[in-house]
């Protein structure tokens, strides 16, 4: 076997130059790494909080804006966002709960948030999520709110109406369903496991290619994965992260039935840990009301938005329980509530309501 062949003197030239360069890099990111000590000792001795999202969301903006290329805006995020994130952990290590096992698409949510540095904490549904989160045992968490396919995620609407948690950020996450298993082929599969609304999103090919087969819904796609990586006959709805995780094989390819899929993510924390994220002229106000059951109430709840030129971008209705068809109505709205406009409403709307809770103010994020 021949040796490879020696590289020309310019290629030469040109890869002692990247070597100069990483190496300034690296000495860069240091001093970079050494400021952020320092930082954190001072937040430490003030005890202001170590993590803020409008913070992240200016620096990643700032960088963005005075890229001049050739890396696109998206990628010097990615960049700027894990070197923000080991960073943070020489200050102080985020614990953050996401739904498990490892592979889950809520983990992948909290990486490209977080960043890889962060300490994952990982929950076997989105309950655990939140009482891990209002507990203690993780300063945030990750949990799915919508899909863009199937709506929201009931279950995350039904416990931020009685958690103390609230959300200071957000995350929107494209969403490729693989089919994986033990085996390289199609054939002889008895079970397709998955979260339900994988199950859902992905129903369209199910019913073409694996008609017949039981459909079985589990506690995440992350956990079908670990089932199916311990029966040849079994199959999974999940990511590629998944299918490393377990050492399985993807025998089909983004099967979600509509191709530009996504869902929502909600980053959540007590109060304590951090309070409402600061505006930064790109904000999502998110809110639960109710109104008494009597003509007009919808007409009024929405009349004070109207008024103020306040926009909203989402409204979900979910059953109060009470067992006299009264509902709760989640809201999103374009804006701050310390921007004039937005508080005159918010008060204004607040006045209206039998039940009134803001869930959240936080700063927008890119999609992923």
């Amino acid at each position: 076997m021949s040796d490879s062949p020696e590289p020309s003197e310019e290629l030469a030239r040109l890869r002692a130059r990247i070597d100069a360069l990483d190496a300034r890099l690296l000495a860069l990111l240091n001093e970079r790494a050494r400021v952020a000590e320092e930082v954190g000792a001072l937040k430490r001795r003030e005890g202001t909080p170590f993590f803020r999202p409008d913070r992240a969301a200016q620096v990643i903006a700032k960088v963005q804006g005075n890229n001049p290329g050739p890396l696109p805006g998206q990628h010097v995020a990615a960049i700027w966002r894990e070197i923000m994130s080991a960073c943070l952990a020489l200050e102080a290590p985020q614990r953050v709960a996401v739904l498990g096992p490892q592979g889950s698409f809520c983990e992948q949510a909290a990486i490209e948030y977080f960043g890889s540095a962060a300490n994952l904490v990982y929950c076997n549904s989105f309950d655990e999520v939140f009482h891990a989160t209002a507990g203690g045992a993780a300063q945030f968490g990750v949990v799915g709110m919508e899909n863009s396919t199937e709506g929201v995620v009931a279950r995350s609407f039904d416990l931020f109406l009685h958690s103390p948690v609230h959300a200071v950020g957000e995350i929107s996450l494209q969403v490729r369903f693989n089919l994986l298993r033990q085996v390289d082929h199609l054939q002889g599969v008895e079970v397709v496991m998955g979260h339900p609304q994988g199950l859902m999103q992905c129903q369209g090919w199910l019913n073409r290619h694996l008609p017949d087969v039981e459909r079985r819904a589990v506690s995440s796609n992350a956990e079908g994965a670990r089932l199916a990586a311990t029966n040849p006959a079994w199959a999974a709805l999940a990511s590629e992260r998944a299918a490393a995780q377990f050492g399985l094989h993807s025998v089909a390819h983004a099967i979600q039935d509509e191709p530009h899929n996504r869902t929502r993510f909600a980053v959540i924390c007590l109060p304590q840990t951090l309070e409402m994220p600061a505006a930064t002229g790109r904000d999502c106000t998110s809110l639960v009301l109710s109104v008494p059951n009597k003509p007009g109430s919808v007409h009024d709840m929405l009349t004070p938005l109207k008024k103020h030129g306040v926009s909203m971008s989402r409204l979900e209705s979910r059953p109060a329980k009470s067992g006299k068809w009264e509902y709760y109505f989640y809201i999103d709205l374009e804006g701050h509530p310390t921007q004039p406009h937005m508080a005159a409403a918010l008060k204004e709307l607040q006045e209206t309501c039998a039940f009134y809770k803001v869930l959240g103010a936080y700063p927008l994020t890119h999609d992923v």
